[in-house]
């Protein structure tokens, strides 16, 4: 049995019928003598949450979007997210609605095992100096800001030329960010719980660039080149920005820290990808 003595609310208020849920659990843990730290708001905020205390759990109570901001500031303590799904069903909120409490539940009784997802760390170099760095979960991408124009990218994989992109951006993703614009954009599915980054460039001029699954040990640095009248941006897992210029560095390893997302024991990632994707599945399609 383990012991929760406090608990880490985040709840993304603009999903339908989330303050209700957020009511239900306030008045679950205090109904049980747990303390609570809440963390609301509507949409994405533009300055970062306060420093969350120590905590045995963290409910993430939105979608995908809101696993993602949960992941950047809980995957350094280690603390587990139970991500409970008030939209759409969700590549990393496997827990529905309704199923919140016999899923914390069997937490306290050590019956709901963690996946360890590994992140990203995204680092601007300019003038050899780090300008600012960035952790994610789903991905990193370089991308033109504002009207759609080609860009060109120098790509080094562990201290190696690979490629010069002339491409409309570059995506470098995690397995558990595949599933996302990665996928989207042409890329491979893969495992979550692997321990790789992919790199995809997005719509490139030459059909001989493809994706590429790397080992989580190389480093990943892609230049931004000179090119007139084109603004570029980073974006990190699609909720964090920063402009980028001719000339910058940007470095993406794999991050030290891993965060912790609780499975749910009625669907695992295979049985969500299966009906996102819409994909038949079963024995019914070998006997047709």
């Amino acid at each position: 049995m383990k012991r929760v003595r406090h608990v880490i609310i985040i709840a993304n208020l603009s999903k339908s019928g989330a303050s209700s849920v957020l009511g239900e659990v306030q008045d679950f843990l205090s109904a049980r003598n747990i303390g609570c730290e809440v963390y609301t708001y509507r949409g994405w905020p533009g300055s970062p949450p306060p420093r969350f205390s120590p905590a045995e759990l963290a409910l993430s109570l939105g979608g995908d979007g809101t696993v993602l901001f949960s992941a950047r500031h809980l995957a350094e303590p280690g603390t587990p997210i139970l991500a409970v799904n008030l939209g759409s069903l969700g590549f990393l909120t496997e827990i529905k609605r309704e199923e919140w409490q016999g899923a914390f539940e069997k937490f306290q009784a050590g019956e709901l095992e963690s996946s360890p997802r590994m992140m990203l760390t995204a680092r601007i170099i300019r003038e050899g100096e780090t300008l600012t760095a960035f952790n994610g979960l789903n991905d990193a991408v370089v991308s033109v800001n504002g009207i759609s124009r080609l860009m060109s990218l120098q790509v080094d994989i562990g201290g190696t030329p690979v490629d010069s992109y002339f491409a409309d951006g570059v995506i470098v993703a995690t397995p558990t960010g595949s599933t996302a614009y990665c996928a989207s954009a042409g890329g491979p599915i893969l495992d979550p719980e692997m321990e790789a980054l992919i790199i995809n460039p997005i719509c490139p001029f030459s059909l001989s660039s493809r994706p590429l699954v790397v080992q989580r040990e190389k480093e990943i640095r892609i230049t931004i080149r000179e090119k007139k009248g084109i603004q570029t941006i980073l974006t990190v897992d699609g909720q964090i920005s920063h402009p980028l210029e001719p000339g910058d560095l940007l470095t993406i390893n794999s991050s030290p820290h891993k965060v912790l997302l609780l499975r749910s024991d009625r669907r695992n990632f295979y049985d969500v990808l299966r009906q996102k994707l819409k994909w038949s599945g079963g024995s019914a399609c070998w006997n047709s």
